[in-house]
């Protein structure tokens, strides 16, 4: 039976991933092994990555797609490609959780893939219920009905405009 807790950092705001890492860093400080795998990234950005890196390792991070580009700007030869790399990382994380090779695992914009039915929600609670005591980090924007009833804690991030110019 898989105790391990489900967390949920979605909204429409910056800093999902941010809060995400947060979480691995508190873990790491109570020596807790902590493995991040992103989706949806590609390959830019390269200098984060560097500096998550050094964490390791502790903190070990994988980004399995290849292209330079956010996937919501490449051609459908690209997207279908870089589906590809997805599904190898999600083969990845299943892999982790079934191993017991951490103790907690963040799937960064693992929502988004949710969204675009790059994976369904029956393959992600099977890649769940392959936790055993691994908590699990999910984060994206859009949080469906069936995953929040799972989730053991939802954090909602929204980008809110202020006025600070009021007379």
């Amino acid at each position: 039976m898989s105790t391990g807790k489900i967390e949920i950092i979605c909204g429409n705001g910056q800093g999902k991933t941010a809060m995400a890492l947060g979480r691995g860093i508190q873990a790491l400080t109570k020596q807790k092994t902590v493995i991040v795998i992103q989706f949806l990234k590609g390959s830019q950005k390269q200098e984060d990555l560097d500096v998550i890196k050094r964490m390791e390792p502790e903190m070990k991070v994988f980004r399995f797609e290849k292209a330079d580009r956010y996937f919501a700007d490449l051609s459908e030869e690209e997207k279908q490609e870089e589906r590809l790399n997805i599904r190898n990382g999600l083969n990845y994380a299943k892999k982790v959780l079934t191993t017991g090779e951490c103790d907690m695992l963040i799937l960064d914009e693992m929502l988004g893939i949710l969204d675009l039915g790059i994976v369904s929600m029956e393959e992600l609670e099977g890649l769940l219920a392959c936790r055993d005591e691994a908590e699990v980090i999910l984060t994206g924007q859009v949080l469906t009905k069936e995953l929040s009833a799972i989730a053991g804690r939802i954090d909602r991030i929204e980008h809110v405009e202020v006025d600070i110019c009021e007379s």
